[in-house]
């Protein structure tokens, strides 16, 4: 199944009402102190680029690209509305993202995700698309409450 990705809309009802149950899961699935999703003021920010999936005209993904520097990118954001999950619509998402990361010359990506059994389809999804275990990054503090992933981009693209 092929969605069409555009440009987010932070302003769109649909955009913000899956953006509120994302941002709303992710605490209520993480340990207080350990929840680094970023909110709709968050994906406004200008190093911030932002994009949502669509399957005709239901929004069934998000994601965003947060520029940490000139070559390190994080993956943000990454979410897929729940009835439209196991369907391709994350690594189509995660494909886009890494797509940009490598037409903006990002030469490391990186993400931070939860480290438990709720996260573990997130886990599956970022292990097969490349992403490999690494120590916390851009401000972020050792948290076992945490997994830190992060895909070397100077390679020639393989997924």
């Amino acid at each position: 199944m092929t969605m069409q990705i555009r440009t987010g809309d932070t302003f769109d009802p649909r955009v913000v009402a899956l953006l509120d149950h994302h941002v709303t899961a992710a605490r209520a699935q993480t340990a207080p102190g350990s929840a680094h999703v970023l909110d709709l003021a968050g994906l406004r920010a200008s190093d911030v680029a932002f994009w949502t999936g669509w399957d005709g005209e239901t929004l069934v993904a998000t994601g965003a690209l947060k520029a940490l520097s000139v070559d390190h990118g994080e993956v943000k954001s990454m979410h897929t509305l729940q009835t439209a999950r196991r369907r391709g619509f994350g690594g189509q998402m995660l494909r886009h993202i890494i797509a940009e990361a490598r037409r903006r010359d990002i030469k490391r990506l990186s993400l931070e995700t939860g480290s438990w059994d709720y996260f573990k389809p997130a886990h599956a999804l970022y292990h097969a698309h490349g992403f490999v275990p690494c120590a916390p990054f851009q401000g972020y503090v050792e948290d076992r409450n945490s997994l830190f992933l992060t895909l070397d981009l100077t390679g020639p693209a393989t997924r």
